[in-house]
């Protein structure tokens, strides 16, 4: 009796086991397998989490009908129906980036691989997607969409500008490509055009002091565009658009591989030769343009898996605007006025990871930049020429996550502005160390500190600490952070409106270097919700103190621009809020919104900094029909009022922008795997600043002002001169876009 019932035991077992099965599989994303998805059963207690190859088992799940799910915090969320009816069954999940929160690997806080979410510098990371959503020819527009960072438009004729973040100027932003510090100084102004978006793999934006690790000019933060990697980038992508004032914009991109070596090239070609001018001042209302770019990236397979890559671009523009009749052959004559730049361009950079047993990288990096250009009769010849070597040493001991380097970086600059007597000669070698301090899973300490030696100025030291903790979820984060900073000024860069219009450039005494000390408070809080709701929210509490600032005085006189160290001191302080709202059905909005302060105090008297807006908000709502392959996106920004420069007590025009706001609505279409066409609408209310932007726009030489002839028509009865530095929004109003985009992978 015994042995029967055993028997019957064993049966029973076997018939359990023959009904059960293992559900298997790997989970993606477009760039490859995704570690520590969450990957369950619906309604049931069966549920696992991938592993770093994105694999994954949930075993003896009995047969039957069932959704399978997998969620990753950053991914839009997967749901299939599941069959259970054999011993294995193998499902791939696919999961889709969100546009913003992407929890990947970023590099820009510390130097080194981390997850977004593990980063003790918080660091906000822009996927390309993000990007086309609101299709731009260049990456300086793109910007535009990024809360509390605004492309500014420092001329009204050729259309040049820099980029602020958290209402500090251009010069304190720190441009790189793949971690490289590329564009800086006079590359400035023009070097952040012609970079091929569809070679943009992300943007990371840190906000607030870099100096530790990537030296003094990273004051205000950085922007680091990461580009393809020659490994997984498509083996061809096209993307090609134009717009109804006669712009077109071309983006070419192409894979291969030689031997070991893997190659991604890309070229971009912008052209625009339409004069228009709908405010009939009689001056352009957008720089005509032709520009060419090539990109060119090499990633080799090496021993051990060791990193080496090098890329290299070349750029060429030719740019003007000015009065209609304008040809060349009025180039720096005072008949015709014109605005004509002339750039060429070329960068190499690149990493090398020393064959030792500890990880060593040696970092490169090498630019020239040539700019002839004239405004109006005033000459500008100006040569930069960028030298960067970085050696970085990573260990780690314990709970401790050292990085420690050496840099040394050249800087020959010569133009033929008053500023520069002589050519400058700047060598800037310095040393670096960082410690991460690992004290639990939800809390790290960052230390680091940085010295640097300048030929012009002396010692150089920036601290910086960084304090990170995590919820156990993960879900819950607070970050504080604090640094200084330390930057030379470069006259060209600061004051683009001092060679262009009539205002002379007076330079008072020898300029000191600035000074700041910054503190930025950081919360962030993650929901999944009911029914795979997701939402977000990024706050960030930021405050800047300068000393021995130098800002432009345009109010002592009129006619001129004043450079001095600020017998003072200026801040820059504000709030901060990003959030990110997911529906299962394919709608998501993204959305921020900056309060900031800047201003300055001389003389225990303080001012609001020109230029500088006190709110501004971006948005960017997008809905897809999967099924119909067709994506809705309606992306736009919203600005307060900011400070003008007038031209004295006379000048009639509004010493303060009105509320403005930019926006636009683009619909995408899939067709099949590889083709997308676009149409869009852009500057949707039609926005453009007012028609006497340009002041004098009717006599840009003054010969009427300066005329004793009697008769002569003056515009001008106050003598005020030409002036198109009352500048804060584009000139150029609606329009409508239509691109193609192409990929094909193998």
């Amino acid at each position: 009796m015994q042995k029967l019932i055993f028997f019957l035991l064993i049966c029973i077992s076997f018939l359990g086991y023959a009904k059960s099965g293992n559900v298997y599989g790997v989970v993606k994303s477009q760039k490859g397998p995704l570690a520590f998805v969450n990957v369950f059963i619906e309604g049931t207690s069966h549920g696992v989490f991938t592993d770093q190859n994105g694999e994954f088992v949930i075993k003896s799940v009995p047969y039957g009908q069932y959704v399978l799910r997998a969620q990753l915090l950053g991914y839009t969320n997967y749901s299939a129906p599941l069959t259970v009816n054999s011993i294995s069954v193998e499902v791939n999940p696919v999961l889709e980036e969100s546009d913003n929160q992407i929890d990947e690997v970023v590099v820009s806080g510390t130097l080194k691989s981390i997850s977004k979410s593990n980063s003790p510098v918080p660091v906000e990371v822009y996927s390309s997607e993000f990007f086309k959503k609101n299709p731009t020819t260049s990456i300086f527009e793109s910007m535009a969409n990024i809360n509390g960072v605004r492309p500014q438009l420092n001329c009204n004729i050729c259309n040049t500008g820099d980029i602020h973040i958290n209402g500090l100027e251009g010069p304190y932003t720190m441009v790189l490509i793949d971690g490289m510090p590329i564009v800086s100084g006079l590359s400035t102004v023009y070097g952040l055009m012609g970079i091929p978006q569809s070679l943009i793999n992300r943007v990371e934006v840190v906000k607030g002091p870099s100096s530790t690790l990537y030296g003094s000019e990273a004051v205000g933060g950085i922007i680091n565009i990461i580009t393809k990697s020659p490994q997984s980038a498509p083996q061809f992508s096209a993307d090609v658009f134009g717009s109804t004032w006669g712009e077109i914009n071309s983006d070419i991109g192409v894979k291969f591989k030689v031997k070991k070596a893997y190659s991604l090239v890309g070229i971009n070609h912008f052209n625009y030769q339409n004069k228009v001018d709908n405010n009939d001042d009689g001056i352009t209302d957008l720089a005509l343009q032709d520009r060419i770019s090539v990109f060119n990236k090499w990633s080799f397979d090496r021993k051990d898996n060791r990193l080496f890559t090098i890329a290299g671009r070349y750029l060429y523009e030719d740019r003007w605007g000015g009065e209609l009749n304008w040809t060349p052959e009025f180039r720096g004559g005072d008949s015709i006025y014109g605005e004509s730049i002339y750039t060429n361009r070329w960068e190499l950079f690149g990493v090398y990871q020393l064959p030792l047993k500890e990880k060593v990288n040696f970092s490169f990096s090498a630019n020239s930049h040539d700019q002839n250009s004239v405004y109006g009769t005033t000459e500008y010849i100006g040569n930069q020429d960028v030298l960067f070597g970085q050696l970085t040493y990573f260990k780690t001991i314990k709970k401790h996550d050292f990085t420690a380097g050496m840099a040394y970086r050249y800087t020959y600059y010569d133009d033929n502005s008053i500023a520069t007597v002589q050519p400058s000669q700047i060598h800037l070698p310095g040393v670096f160390m960082q410690d991460q301090i690992q004290f639990s899973k939800q809390s790290t300490l960052l230390l680091g500190g940085r010295y640097d030696y300048n030929t012009n100025h002396g010692n150089v030291f920036s601290p910086r600490a960084n304090y990170k903790w995590m919820s156990k979820s993960r879900k819950t984060i607070l970050r504080f952070t604090a640094g200084n900073g330390f930057r030379v000024v470069n006259i060209f860069t600061e004051e683009h409106q001092a060679f262009t219009g009539t205002r002379e450039l007076i330079i008072q005494e020898e300029l000191k270097p600035e000074k700041s000390w910054n503190g930025n408070v950081n919360y962030v809080r993650k929901f999944l919700l009911k029914n795979d709701v997701f939402l977000s929210f990024d706050f960030t509490g930021f405050y800047t103190h300068f000393s021995n600032q130098i800002l432009p005085d345009y109010s002592t006189d009129p006619n001129a621009i004043i450079y001095d160290n600020l017998d003072g001191y200026s801040v820059s302080k504000g709030l901060s809020l990003n959030t990110d709202f997911s529906f299962p059905n394919g709608l998501n909005l993204l959305m921020g919104a900056t309060l900031m302060d800047v201003s300055f105090t001389e003389q225990e008297v303080t001012e609001r900094q020109i230029l500088t807006e006190r709110f501004t908000a971006t948005w960017g709502i997008s809905y897809k029909l999967k099924k119909k392959g067709l994506t809705f996106d309606y992306t736009g920004n919203l600005y307060s009022p900011m400070l003008l420069p007038l031209l004295g007590d006379k000048d009639p025009r509004n010493p303060e922008s009105p509320y403005w706001s930019l926006q636009n609505f683009q619909v995408t279409k899939k067709i099949k795997k590889s083709w997308e066409m676009y149409c869009s609408v852009k500057n949707i209310l039609n926005f453009t600043p007012p028609a006497n932007s340009i002041w004098g726009a009717h006599d840009p030489f003054e010969k009427r002002n300066n005329s004793e002839t009697p008769g002569i028509d003056d515009k001008d009865p106050d003598d005020l001169g030409f002036d198109p530095a009352y500048m804060f929004a584009p000139n150029q109003g609606i329009r409508g876009n239509f691109g193609i985009r192409y990929t094909f992978k193998k």
